[in-house]
């Protein structure tokens, strides 16, 4: 049996555990918890009171960096077009394979065309009887000319002779109508390419029957060389790139795998659309690229940087620039080796450097690396200087 005197002095015990063990986790939480969001500074450790970060820093100079817009466009053909019969019948003959790429005016698929042939002969058959015919009549008409001079016919007979020829007259227009509406039904079984592109995988086999009305058609041929991408870019950029295209209305457009990537395609700018989506706030440029190779395919996502020109400012390596809910900051360094959360507004950038509007001045000095650790007021210590930011390799 338990003794019940025993009972307090196990629970003060495991009373006192318990707080110890709490107060072990609310020192690390203090030593190893992340600032709040009032403060835009970094995570991580804090350090003890007096002990300097390491970091690197670099002084705000000025400079010329490109003015470059970016964006996610879409690949798109600059023609598409759904190769269809215009006219019903069993198909004969296919005369691509899948995915080929064709000129303009390569024979496509031929639909059996012995039922147009005859309709041309029975058109030209019409024709030769009613030519004749008119022949005829004004064998007929010359006659009666003749006759009607030397008073030996009625005025009325001459009549009737001449109406008779401009009623064959008009026969014969009809007639070549037939022949040539034939010829050109005869002509829609030869089916070609209207421009050149390439192919995709066809939709019918020979020997199906095909129509006119058939929506899927037999296949779809798209233009690729060249192509082009449309993109959108916000209002607000709008005003730079109409002055930068007054300018130069081609101005350059390249194209990204991926932010950073090696560049895919470089081509220019072609068309500025004529409004402004008011769902999404954007305007919806086009570029155009020569694919020579054929690398981009319609449909295809890619990053698009477009180049506004040069730009003269302030200007800062692009990491040094922070993001937080209060907007953009960067971390300034004091005589005293202290460093101070200072809001900014940014400009333009070309991927390594960024313009700087405001919140900074010539010979600021700004932290580069190690801002992960810092505070407000905290303490550093300069390890390495990084390269001067004009120096640096603009990316391609």
């Amino acid at each position: 049996m338990i003794n019940s005197k025993t009972q307090p002095v196990g629970g003060r015990r495991r009373l006192w555990v318990w707080a110890a063990l709490c107060a072990g986790i609310a020192l690390v939480l203090w030593l190893f918890w992340p600032q709040g969001a009032d403060q835009p500074a970094g995570r991580g450790f804090r350090g003890g009171p007096g002990q300097a970060t390491p970091v690197s820093v670099i002084a705000v100079e000025t400079g010329r960096i490109d003015r470059t817009l970016r964006a996610l466009g879409t690949v798109s053909a600059p023609a598409t077009v759904t190769i269809r019969s215009r006219v019903d019948g069993p198909l004969e003959s296919l005369h691509f394979t899948d995915g080929q790429s064709v000129a303009s005016g390569d024979l496509l698929a031929v639909i059996d065309p012995r039922p147009f042939q005859i309709q041309l002969q029975q058109a030209q058959g019409q024709q030769v009887q009613h030519a004749a015919q008119l022949d005829n009549a004004r064998r007929d008409l010359a006659r009666y000319e003749q006759l009607f001079k030397q008073d030996s016919v009625a005025r009325q007979q001459l009549d009737t002779a001449r109406a008779q020829v401009r009623e064959l007259q008009g026969q014969a227009r009809i007639d070549q109508a037939a022949v040539d509406n034939a010829q050109l039904q005869l002509s829609y079984t030869r089916i070609t390419a209207p421009m050149a592109g390439r192919l995709g995988l066809r939709k019918v086999d020979v020997g199906n029957m095909v129509h006119a009305s058939d929506t899927e058609g037999l296949v779809v041929l798209t233009q690729n060389r060249p192509i082009d991408v449309v993109f959108a870019i916000p209002q607000t950029r709008l005003p730079a790139l109409l002055a930068a295209r007054r300018a130069d209305a081609g101005l350059q457009t390249q194209l990204l795998g991926q932010a950073g990537g090696p560049v895919l395609a470089t081509g220019k700018l072609i068309a500025v659309d004529n409004q402004i989506d008011v769902a999404t706030g954007t305007v919806q440029l086009k570029a155009r690229f020569d694919n020579a190779d054929e690398s981009l395919f319609p449909n295809q996502f890619a990053q698009v940087r477009l180049r506004l020109g040069l730009e003269s400012g302030l200007v800062l390596p692009l990491r040094a620039v922070q993001r937080g809910s209060a907007g953009e900051y960067v971390y300034r360094v004091d005589a005293e080796r202290k460093a101070h959360v200072v809001s900014v507004v940014t400009g333009v950038d070309d991927g390594n450097q960024v313009v700087i509007e405001s919140g900074l001045q010539l010979g600021d000095s700004v932290v580069v690396e190690g801002t992960d650790r810092l505070r407000e007021g905290s303490l550093i210590e300069v390890v390495a200087q990084p390269a001067d930011a004009a120096a640096q390799e603009p990316a391609s």
